[in-house]
């Protein structure tokens, strides 16, 4: 809880906006999940607009593309270059207390494509 609190009060929105998407992916095991402006707005106490913005300027970046709420993950290695380093601190506690997260489908598959030697 303390992670979170110090991660909205000093961090810029982008990074903290990268973590709860690569937060959100490791849980949907897909990379297309549902979630609006307004809710992700809520989630990091932040205007709607803000959200609006920080996610164009990803979606420009071809990090994720969104429509009317289905957002889909293009880029997961770019988000975690931008999120904060809060996203890796937290991920260290989930493991820590539940055990590994179980991959996403992307993520098996590139596992899957390493493994076999393909690039």
């Amino acid at each position: 809880m303390s992670q979170s609190a110090a991660c909205a009060h000093f961090h810029e929105l982008s990074p903290r906006l990268a973590r709860w998407l690569l937060m959100s992916h490791d849980r949907a095991h897909s990379s297309q999940f549902y979630l609006t402006h307004q809710f992700l707005a809520d989630m990091l106490g932040v205007r709607r607009s803000g959200i609006t913005v920080a996610a164009g300027i990803m979606q420009q970046q071809q990090f994720i593309r969104y429509s009317r709420g289905m957002i889909s993950i293009l880029d997961r290695n770019a988000l975690k270059q931008l999120a904060c380093e809060c996203y890796q601190a937290g991920l260290d506690d989930y493991q820590r207390v539940l055990g590994e997260p179980q991959q996403s489908a992307a993520e098996q598959l590139v596992r899957q494509g390493c493994a076999q030697g393909t690039p």
